[in-house]
């Protein structure tokens, strides 16, 4: 449900940001706050439908399993090896403070509506002052690097369709920033020019979901360890997934 919910929401990566800090400051657990942030930046009904007036409806559900399978096993191993223990200690402690309250069924909290604007704003509040820097900080990175490495270098380097090309294709993508409707252009272009279809989706995913920004807005409530178990998890996915489109094409 937290990776369905990821991919009818229109949000990227960075804008997932606030909503996994709110999600873990009400004590969600950990996998499900993840298999949401890990799909929604894959997934959205707009890149769906360009993607698939651009591919087709097969390269389409492919795309979709992807994103969603990333999601769900990534929250599932998260569960398993008690991720929270990871996050950084002040949320840590707002997950484990409601925790005792969620799984209590006596001496809930009641709030008036007066209370919950009152508490809603504070959230706010903390949460923008934590991250408003960082959002500048990502997104401005991502955004000049796009100018350093034109798309006429990947269709030159990467066309080949060689095995090595699809994880170099994945580190690539990782200095820039793009949300999922708007990498679609580029994904266009490099399809049109000859770049095989897995290697431009690895691409891709990796621009989209593992890029700089997200990680360096992720640093601010996971530890080093946490950042880089989903690192691999999800260069290891779009290698993958890359590998076996080529070889499917």
């Amino acid at each position: 449900m937290g990776s369905v919910f990821g991919a009818i929401t229109p949000f990227c990566s960075c804008s997932s940001i606030p909503i996994f800090m709110g999600f873990t400051s009400a004590g969600i657990p950990i996998g499900i706050t993840m298999s949401f942030l890990l799909t929604s930046p894959l997934i959205n009904e707009m890149a769906v439908l360009l993607l698939l007036s651009l591919v087709g409806w097969q390269i389409t559900l492919i795309y979709i399993f992807v994103g969603m399978a990333v999601g769900i096993i990534g929250g599932i191993f998260l569960d398993l090896i008690h991720a929270e223990k990871l996050l950084q200690p002040f949320a840590l402690k707002a997950y484990q403070s409601v925790q005792p309250t969620i799984h209590s069924s006596d001496n809930k909290p009641t709030l008036s509506l007066y209370e919950r604007h009152e508490f809603a704003k504070h959230e706010l509040l903390d949460i923008f002052r934590r991250v408003w820097k960082w959002v500048f900080i990502g997104v401005g990175l991502g955004a000049a690097l796009h100018g350093f490495l034109p798309v006429s270098w990947i269709e030159t380097n990467l066309g080949s369709g060689q095995w090595w090309s699809v994880p170099l294709a994945v580190l690539l993508g990782i200095p820039l920033y793009s949300n999922a409707t708007g990498v679609i252009p580029v994904m266009e272009s490099l399809i049109t020019k000859g770049l095989p279809i897995g290697t431009t989706l690895a691409f891709c995913m990796s621009t989209v979901a593992a890029s700089f920004p997200e990680f360096i807005l992720l640093k601010q409530v996971m530890t080093w360890r946490l950042l880089a178990i989903i690192f691999t998890l999800l260069l290891a996915s779009f290698t993958v997934v890359g590998w076996t489109l080529n070889a499917i094409n």
